[in-house]
């Protein structure tokens, strides 16, 4: 059951079928490793920690900005109220889209912290098991036709469900070792209306694959995008 913890400088929201103790500590990586619940981390804008739960494993991040403006102001977004802010954002898309069945990573917890005009975010996460996004993927091997049907599926399902993946790209597609396809990273995603930004979500993956195809000589050809295509 998705429930709400509110305070006057904090904000957090939690599946407490998933999550029912120590939430106000969830966020805290200290707390995770004092509890030898850390299994692992990732490095990107900043550092994901992968942590085990009592059901499932978790990711928890922290919000970080990129580019040259978050060499200024790592981790702080100016606040325009709590429902709008990235990480109450993206859990209530992931759960949006889990509804309607898209293969996303479950939404854990998510928090704000109001420090005067301005906050702080962080998310937790289901951490999908045994997966592997597509570069690494495909720098090993190509993908089958039916793994090709099985993104356009999915990518499918989140289009009919009105949601813009502003950074659709084979990083944020992964591949489990059941053969699932799975959606990642929602961060500054949104539900649209029209079509025509669907188009720009598909043309924004095939300039991943041709990317990817030059910086790191990936097992793709653009026979695989047409496959891809006919089955989106």
């Amino acid at each position: 059951m998705l429930k709400t913890l509110k305070q006057n400088k904090h904000y957090i929201v939690f599946d407490d079928s998933l999550i029912n103790k120590n939430i106000e500590c969830c966020f805290d990586a200290q707390f995770w490793q004092e509890n030898n619940k850390v299994i692992g981390s990732a490095t990107g804008r900043g550092i994901t920690w992968f942590v085990q739960l009592e059901k499932i494993q978790g990711a928890l991040r922290h919000y970080r900005r990129g580019g040259l403006f978050g060499k200024l102001i790592s981790d702080h977004y100016f606040f325009v109220g709590w429902k709008k802010s990235r990480s109450i954002a993206e859990f209530e898309l992931l759960q949006t889209l889990n509804k309607v069945g898209v293969n996303v990573p479950k939404p854990i917890a998510a928090r704000v912290v109001k420090k005067h005009f301005c906050y702080q975010a962080d998310l937790l996460s289901e951490k999908i098991p045994d997966a592997q996004d597509l570069v690494s993927i495909l720098q090993k091997r190509s993908l089958t036709a039916l793994e090709y049907q099985s993104i356009a599926k999915q990518i499918k399902k989140m289009h009919q469900a009105q949601v813009n993946h502003t950074d659709l790209n084979i990083h944020n597609i992964l591949l489990d070792k059941q053969g699932r396809v799975w959606l990642i990273d929602f961060d500054k995603c949104r539900q649209q209306h029209g079509e025509s930004w669907k188009e720009k979500n598909l043309q924004r993956l095939l300039r991943s694959f041709n990317k990817e195809l030059k910086k790191r000589k990936i097992n793709w050809k653009l026979a695989d995008w047409k496959l891809l295509m006919q089955h989106y």
